[in-house]
């Protein structure tokens, strides 16, 4: 968490509050967050500027501004903007109408990243693949990167560069609506398959925005609902909502992944978990 859903959730929230408008002031309170440039500088560059739009790149808020400037910010894993006071601010933006938001990240692991737009561009083409929902993710695209690869389907999805923006619960998630085993060798995939893939990651990103992304109880994106249409995340023993088998749990790329065995099977056995292999991971 978060993943693009929740991400672009955030962007939108965070756009509504701030384009258009000037940075009064600014504080950053964590040198973490700026790491390792000194967060004073970061603060002071800001200060003063206007916030021009606020763009969605993967996993990344684009923050534009006026002086050309560009602010990268990483959620990670427990980082959003609030509008309030909060606890576990790390850094507090005043605006020029007298609105006030803070950066709120109770692990400390998101990051902030000032740049100029070229520096900016080139780091967001290094990270990412075309975004999933855009006119560039293709099935040819998605050939092209899975292709003689061995590596399990879902470790080989998770990887930015392949596609923007996706983490560990929408790829189970759009696993299961391609109906492909996440444990099937990345290359062995079908053209067939590899549509059905695109799809899936497509329908998955596209409900999980619908519904403001996941809140898992934890506070960081509280109002989302994609957590209840969830449909192999999280769900071990639970019945699958298209055949009736229990989910089960495995781990893919050294993450917990859950799938339906009868849904999801394996086209082959050389793909298919083993007995033992399957027991210890539910």
């Amino acid at each position: 968490m978060p993943e693009l859903p929740e991400v672009e959730t955030e962007r939108g929230r965070l756009a509504a509050a701030v384009e258009g408008k000037r940075i009064a002031s600014a504080r950053i309170d964590d040198a973490r967050l700026t790491r390792p440039d000194d967060p004073q500088l970061i603060a002071g560059a800001l200060s003063g500027d206007r916030i021009v739009a606020v763009e969605r790149r993967g996993k990344y808020i684009v923050v534009r501004l006026e002086s050309d400037n560009v602010l990268l910010v990483h959620l990670r894993m427990t980082g959003g903007f609030r509008y309030a006071p909060a606890s576990h601010e790390r850094a507090v933006l005043e605006l020029e109408n007298g609105r006030r938001v803070a950066y709120r990240d109770t692990r400390r692991f998101g990051t902030w990243q000032l740049a100029d737009v070229e520096q900016a561009e080139h780091q967001l083409a290094v990270k990412n693949g075309p975004e999933p929902l855009g006119r560039g993710f293709t099935t040819a695209f998605l050939a092209d990167r899975l292709a003689g690869r061995t590596a399990p389907l879902k470790a080989a999805i998770l990887d930015q560069r392949t596609v923007a923006g996706l983490g560990n619960i929408y790829a189970d998630e759009a696993l299961w609506h391609a109906r492909l085993n996440p444990l099937r060798a990345a290359g062995s995939l079908s053209p067939d398959e590899i549509a059905a893939l695109r799809d899936g990651i497509r329908k998955a990103l596209r409900l999980g925005i619908k519904r403001q992304g996941a809140d898992l109880g934890d506070g960081a994106y509280a109002g989302g609902s994609m957590q209840d249409e969830f449909r192999a995340y999280g769900r071990t023993g639970e019945p699958c909502d298209r055949c009736g088998t229990p989910i089960v749990k495995t781990r893919a790329g050294g993450r917990g992944t859950w799938y339906c065995p009868t849904c999801q099977a394996a086209r082959s056995s050389a793909s298919r978990p083993s007995r033992s292999s399957r027991q210890s991971s539910v």
